[in-house]
C-alpha cells in the first residue's frame, strides 16, 4: 500500500496502541483482537550491533528468527535501541528507527550485473564472469600504465591511471582489506568520505594538539558549563548525541548556545541564537580570541605552561595584508621557513615566560586579531554587535578553573576553502580558555558517518598511511631519509615527543604488510610502497578522468556523483572512464550515471562509453567488524543475517577480486609484480578473510620473544600484543595501525567489552575500546595544574597520588612521569605545548586570517582592501574548476548546503519510512527574499549556479534572516543535500549539481557551505 505523508501519521496516531504491541513482538492482528499469544522474542535470537548512519555509534538490538535448519536464513525483524549503550541508553533517532526498512529495502541489489558500453540496461552476470573479467581489465591497466620509476630513476611503483573510492561505513576490517588492495595495486588514487567531510578536522587539530581527533566523547559534553555550537547543527544531524548537550542544560545549568546562518533545530533549544554569513566563521573566531585577549579572559597558569604562548618566533617571520612571509605567488603556495622558532644552541625553542618578548607567539597573537574588533566582525559575519559581545562574555566566563566550555561542530565547518583554519580557531580559544585536557571541555569534532573516523585512522587517503603517518614522496627515496624527514626531534627538554617512536610504528606496519618478505635488507619492503610527486585526492582525479587520464574506478560504498561538488563535471568526468566497479548494496547515482532521467539527469546513455559492473554487498546488520565513533571508541558487531540474494561481504568481493589478480600474475607475468605476490594476504581463506583475523592484524603480533631493558619477557611470539610501546623497529613486531593496538590482546576482543560501569564523569572504560590506550579524553594531564592538582576538584580526571598518576580516566602521560618534570602535557607535539602558533602542518599561516569563499556576494575582502583577490591564497583550485566559478552580479545570492533529521546523505532514500516523511526536495528561502521574489511556500523555484541547476518546492521561513554584511544586504537559501534520481522518494536533484570545485587548503575537501546562486520562481 502506497501512503502519502499525511496518511502515514493519521495512521500512526490512530494506530498507536498497535504500534506499541508490535513493538514488543505481538502481531498487528493478534494485537488488535487482543488475543493471548507467546511473546515473539522468546524464540527470536538477539544480536548486538551499531547504528550505521552518523558517527553517535548509537547501539541498538536486533532481532531474527531462522532456526538453523540446514538451507534456513535469518532474517531480521525487529531493531530496537540498546538500553546498556552509555551513549544512546537505548535512544534511537528517525534515522536509526528506520533501519529495518533500509535492511530490508525492495532497492536493495540481489545480484551482479553489468552495463556494457554504449547500452541503455542492465545485464545480469554470474560472480564468476564478474570477478574473472573485472581482475583482467585490472591486470590490462596496470600492465600497460604502471610506473615503476620516475625521471629521476628513482623507484616510484604508481599507478595513476585506476583509482578506488572506499567506504565511510563499512567495518575497519574491510577498510584494511581495502589499503592492502590498493597498495599493492600501487593506486594513489585512492580517497574515502573523509576526502568529503573531516579532513581539515585532522589538519587543524593534529598541528593544534599533536592528534587530529575529537578531544573528548559524547557522554562527557554532559560535564561543560557552555556548549557552543558552530559550525554543525547536531540536533539534526546527531540526535541521540545531542542530549547531553540538553543534559549539560539540565543537569549543570550550562548555557547553550548556537551560531548558524540558520535558525536550526540545535537554535530551538538553545539559551542563545546569533546568525552568521555562511564562510565568515574565521573572522567570528578571531574576534573571540581578540576579546578575550582584550579583557583579560584567559587562563594565565595553563595558557603560560600548556601552550607556546611563551616560546619566541623567527625574526623574518612577517604579515602583511593578508600574506604570511614565504608565499610564492607562481605556485601559490608558502615556503614555511619563516614560521620556526627562534632556536638555541641546542636547537630547543626559545621561551620567554614573562611573556614580555614583542616575539613571544602571544604578543603576535595579540597583534595579529587586533583588527579583529566587534565592529570588523559585525561587518564581515553580519552577526549584531551586542550578541558577539553577549558570547565572548560568556567564553570568557569559562576561563575560570572551575568551568570549562566545549565546541560542537561538523561540516559547517570542514567544508569550506579555509575550514582547517576555522577549527584552529576554536583550538587557539580552548587553549587560552584553559579548557583542553578538561572534562566538559574539548574540541569535539562530530563525524558525520559510522566510520569515518576508522576510515581516518586507518589512512584510507591518497597520501596517507595508517595510524596518521603519511605515504613516502619520491622526494624520500631510502628508507633512511623517509624517517630521518618524518620523526619530529624534541623543541623543548625533556619532551615525551611521542611520534619519535614513528620509526617503530612504520616497520611495524611493513611486517604487517609484507610479513616475512619484509626485510633489514630489503628495507621492509619500502619500495614496494607506492611514492607520490602531488595529491590524487578526488577533486585531482576528477579532473584527470574529464582529460582521459584514468581507465578504470572502483567505487565502494561510496556515492561520489551524488557526493562530488559540480555533479555536472563528474558526469563528464564518469563518462571518459573506459571500466568502472561499483560495491554497493544499494543502486547509487553513482553507479546508473550513464542513465537518462530527464533533466535530473541528462545524458546521452549511447554516447557513454564506459563498460560498468555493480556487485551486490552487504550492509551493517550482515557483517561482524568494528566501526570508529566520534569519540575514537572502537566498538565491535555482529551479524544478525546473511546478505539478500546472492549478494556478498565486502572482504568476500575484495579477496576473490585480489586472488584473481593474483593469480594472473602467477599464471602471465606482469609488470613490477613484487607488491601483488608479496602483499601479506595469508589469511586462512584469502578469498573470504574474516573480520576476527584481520582485526588480530590490525592490532598487531609479537614476531619473536620480546624483553625490556632488564631482560624481563614481556611478550611472546606469536602472542598479541598488549599495547603500542611493545612496537619494536627491528622487524620483531607487527602492526597495520598502531593507534589501534590493545584494542583485541591476548586477554580477546577489547572492542566488544560491554561493562557500562561509570568510573567518574561519565567515563566507561569498561565499553568498548577507545584510542589510544583506551583513553577517553585525551591530554588529560593538562586537567591539573604543574604540581599535579586538578584545575578544578570537581571535574577531577587525573592527579598525582605520590607515585603515579591516577583518576578516572588512563593518563595521557607517563603515569609515574611526576609533576615538575618539564615533559609538557600534549605528549604527541615536539614542543610539549598546545600551539597558539602552528609552524608546521598548515599551509596557508601559523594564525587564522579572514578570506573570502571563492564565489563571494563582496567586492572585496574587508580585512585588506588592498589586496586584489580576496580568497585564500592557498586554497585547491585547479584551472578547469576556476573556469567554473560565478560572479555576484550574476549570482546574487549565498547558498549553503545541509542535512535534516529525518534523512541521511543518500541512502535513507531508499528506506520507505525515512521517505514517507521527507518525501520530496525542498529549499529553504527567507520571507524577506520570498517577498522580493514573489515566492510563497509550496512554489517550485529553480536555483542556479555558474554550473548548473536544480528545482524544489519552497519553504518560506523566518529562520534565514537577511544580514547586514560590509554595507550591503545579503541573502542566504538554505538547500538540503539528500535527494536524487535513484530511490523511494520522488525523483529528485542531486543538490552538488550547485557546489564548487574548489578544495580547502589543507585536506582539499571542497566548499559545500558557501556559493552563490541565482534564485527564480519555476
Amino acid at each position: 500500500m502506497e501512503l502519502g505523508r499525511r496518511q502515514f501519521f493519521k495512521l500512526c496516531a490512530a494506530g498507536a496502541a498497535t504500534a506499541s504491541a508490535a513493538t514488543l513482538g505481538f502481531a498487528p492482528s493478534v494485537a488488535q483482537a487482543a488475543q493471548p499469544r507467546q511473546y515473539k522474542l522468546l524464540r527470536a535470537k538477539e544480536t548486538r550491533n551499531n547504528c550505521t548512519y552518523c558517527s553517535v555509534g548509537c547501539g541498538v538490538l536486533m532481532y531474527s528468527l531462522g532456526d538453523g535448519a540446514k538451507n534456513a536464513k535469518e532474517r531480521i525483524f525487529h531493531i530496537e535501541g540498546d538500553p546498556d549503550h552509555p551513549v544512546s541508553r537505548g535512544s534511537l533517532c528517525p534515522k536509526g528507527a528506520g533501519l529495518i526498512d533500509y535492511i530490508h529495502s525492495e532497492h536493495r541489489l540481489q545480484y551482479p550485473e553489468y552495463r556494457a558500453p554504449g547500452s541503455d540496461k542492465w545485464e545480469r552476470i554470474s560472480w564468476d564472469k564478474a570477478i574473472k573479467r573485472i581482475a583482467r581489465l585490472i591486470k590490462d591497466d596496470r600492465d600497460a600504465n604502471f610506473i615503476e620509476k620516475n625521471e629521476q630513476g628513482t623507484t616510484v611503483n604508481r599507478l595513476l591511471t585506476t583509482g578506488m573510492l572506499a567506504s565511510s561505513a563499512a567495518s575497519n576490517e574491510t577498510g584494511m582489506l581495502d589499503f592492502y588492495f590498493s597498495r599493492a595495486l600501487g593506486l594513489l588514487g585512492m580517497d574515502c568520505q573523509a576526502r568529503l567531510c573531516h579532513g581539515p578536522t585532522v589538519s587543524a587539530l593534529a598541528p593544534s594538539f599533536g592528534r587530529g581527533a575529537m578531544t573528548n566523547n559524547w557522554v562527557d559534553i554532559k560535564n561543560a558549563n557552555v556548549v557552543l555550537v558552530m559550525g554543525g547543527n547536531p540536533a539534526e544531524a546527531h540526535p541521540v548525541g545531542f542530549k547531553w548537550a540538553i543534559e549539560a542544560k539540565v543537569r549543570n545549568g550550562a548555557k547553550l548556545i548556537v551560531v548558524d546562518p540558520r535558525f536550526n533545530r540545535s537554535a530551538a533549544v538553545a539559551d542563545m541564537y546569533s546568525p552568521i554569513r555562511a564562510g565568515s566563521d574565521v573572522a567570528f573566531l578571531m574576534g573571540v580570541v581578540n576579546y578575550l585577549l582584550l579583557n583579560d579572559k584567559i587562563q594565565h597558569e595553563y595558557v603560560r605552561h600548556y601552550t607556546n604562548a611563551s616560546l619566541i618566533i623567527s625574526e623574518d617571520f612577517r604579515f602583511d595584508e593578508g600574506i604570511f612571509s614565504g608565499y610564492d605567488e607562481s605556485v601559490k603556495k608558502y615556503d614555511r621557513t619563516s614560521w620556526g622558532y627562534e632556536l638555541d644552541e641546542n636547537g630547543h625553542a626559545k621561551r620567554d615566560l614573562t611573556l614580555q618578548h614583542p616575539r613571544c607567539v602571544l604578543n603576535l597573537l595579540k597583534q595579529h586579531v587586533s583588527r579583529y574588533t566587534p565592529e570588523m566582525v559585525t561587518s564581515i559575519c553580519g552577526t549584531p554587535k551586542e550578541d558577539f559581545l553577549e558570547i565572548c562574555r560568556i567564553l570568557g566566563e569559562t576561563s575560570a578553573r572551575d568551568k570549562t566550555a566545549t565546541f560542537l561542530y561538523a561540516l559547517g565547518w570542514t567544508q569550506h576553502t579555509s575550514g582547517a583554519q576555522m577549527i584552529r580557531g576554536a583550538a587557539m580559544i580552548q587553549l587560552l580558555l584553559g579548557n583542553i585536557g578538561m572534562a566538559g571541555g574539548g574540541i569535539n569534532a562530530l563525524r558525520g558517518h559510522s566510520n569515518i573516523q576508522g576510515y581516518t585512522d586507518l589512512g584510507l587517503l591518497s597520501i596517507r598511511l595508517p595510524g596518521y603517518m603519511n605515504l613516502p614522496t619520491d622526494q624520500q627515496t631510502d628508507l633512511k631519509t623517509y624517517l630521518e624527514q618524518t620523526t619530529p626531534v624534541a623543541l623543548q627538554e625533556e619532551q615525551v615527543n611521542y611520534y619519535k617512536n614513528i620509526p617503530s610504528f612504520f616497520t611495524s606496519l611493513m611486517k604487517d604488510l609484507w610479513g616475512d618478505k619484509a626485510t633489514a635488507e630489503n628495507s621492509w619492503g619500502f619500495d614496494w610502497l607506492p611514492k607520490w610527486d602531488q595529491e590524487y585526492d578526488m577533486l585531482s582525479m576528477t579532473d584527470r578522468m574529464r582529460e582521459g587520464k584514468v581507465n578504470g574506478y572502483i567505487v565502494q560504498g561510496f556515492n561520489p556523483i551524488a557526493a562530488m561538488p559540480d555533479k555536472n563535471k563528474g558526469i563528464a568526468a564518469m563518462s571518459k572512464l573506459k571500466w568502472m566497479v561499483v560495491i554497493d548494496p544499494l543502486p547509487t547515482e553513482t553507479s546508473t550515471f550513464w542513465q537518462n532521467h530527464g533533466e535530473f539527469n541528462d545524458v546521452d546513455t549511447a554516447s557513454i562509453q564506459t563498460e560498468v559492473f555493480r556487485l551486490p554487498s552487504s550492509c551493517f546488520a550482515e557483517e561482524n567488524g568494528a566501526i570508529v565513533n566520534s569519540g575514537r571508541w572502537l566498538q565491535w558487531h555482529f551479524a544478525g543475517a546473511e546478505p539478500p540474494g546472492e549478494a556478498w561481504h565486502d572482504g568476500k568481493i575484495l579477496g576473490h577480486l585480489f586472488m584473481a589478480v593474483r593469480d594472473l600474475y602467477v599464471e602471465e607475468g606482469g609488470v613490477c609484480p613484487e607488491p601483488i605476490l608479496n602483499m601479506n594476504w595469508n589469511f586462512a581463506n584469502p578469498r573470504d578473510p574474516q573480520p576476527e583475523e584481520v582485526a588480530k592484524r590490525a592490532n598487531g603480533y609479537a614476531l619473536q620473544d620480546l624483553y625490556d631493558d632488564d631482560g624481563k619477557l614481556l611478550a611472546r611470539k606469536g602472542e598479541l600484543l598488549s599495547d603500542f610501546s611493545l612496537l619494536r623497529d627491528d622487524g620483531s613486531t607487527s602492526s597495520y595501525c598502531w593507534v589501534f593496538t590493545g584494542s583485541w590482546t591476548e586477554e580477546g576482543n577489547m572492542m566488544a567489552r560491554r561493562d557500562n560501569t561509570d568510573t567518574g564523569l561519565g567515563c566507561t572504560p569498561g565499553w568498548a575500546f577507545a584510542w589510544p590506550q583506551n583513553r577517553r579524553i585525551l591530554y588529560n594531564r593538562a586537567s591539573a595544574d604543574p604540581q599535579g592538582k586538578p584545575w578544578d576538584p570537581k571535574r577531577k580526571i587525573m592527579e598525582w597520588n605520590g607515585s603515579r598518576w591516577v583518576g578516572s580516566d588512563v593518563p595521557d602521560y607517563g603515569a609515574t612521569l611526576p609533576p615538575g618534570h618539564d615533559a609538557g602535557p600534549f605528549i604527541m607535539l615536539p614542543e610539549g605545548v598546545g600551539r597558539l602558533f602552528a609552524g608546521v602542518g598548515l599551509n596557508e599561516g601559523p594564525f587564522p586570517e579572514h578570506y573570502e569563499p571563492v564565489e563571494s556576494p563582496l567586492a572585496s575582502n574587508p580585512l585588506h582592501r588592498n589586496r586584489r583577490d580576496s580568497t585564500n591564497p592557498t586554497m585547491r583550485l585547479l584551472a578547469d574548476d576556476a573556469a567554473r566559478m560565478g560572479s555576484r552580479e550574476d549570482f546574487p545570492y549565498v547558498a549553503t548546503t545541509y542535512s535534516i533529521t529525518e534523512l541521511f546523505r543518500h541512502w535513507t532514500k531508499f528506506a520507505k519510512l525515512n521517505a514517507i516523511v521527507q518525501p520530496e526536495q525542498f529549499v529553504e528561502i527567507g520571507e524577506k527574499l520570498a517577498k522580493e521574489k514573489g515566492i510563497v511556500n509550496g512554489d517550485t523555484v529553480k536555483l542556479s549556479s555558474k554550473r548548473g541547476y536544480i528545482k524544489g518546492k519552497a519553504v518560506v521561513t523566518k529562520r534565514i534572516r537577511a544580514l547586514q554584511v560590509d554595507g550591503q544586504e545579503i541573502h542566504q537559501i538554505g538547500i538540503p543535500c539528500h535527494w536524487g534520481y535513484e530511490g523511494a522518494t520522488k525523483k529528485g536533484f542531486l543538490a552538488n549539481t550547485l557546489s564548487p570545485g574548489v578544495g580547502d587548503a589543507n585536506s582539499n575537501t571542497p566548499e559545500y557551505k558557501a556559493f552563490l546562486v541565482n534564485l527564480e520562481k519555476a
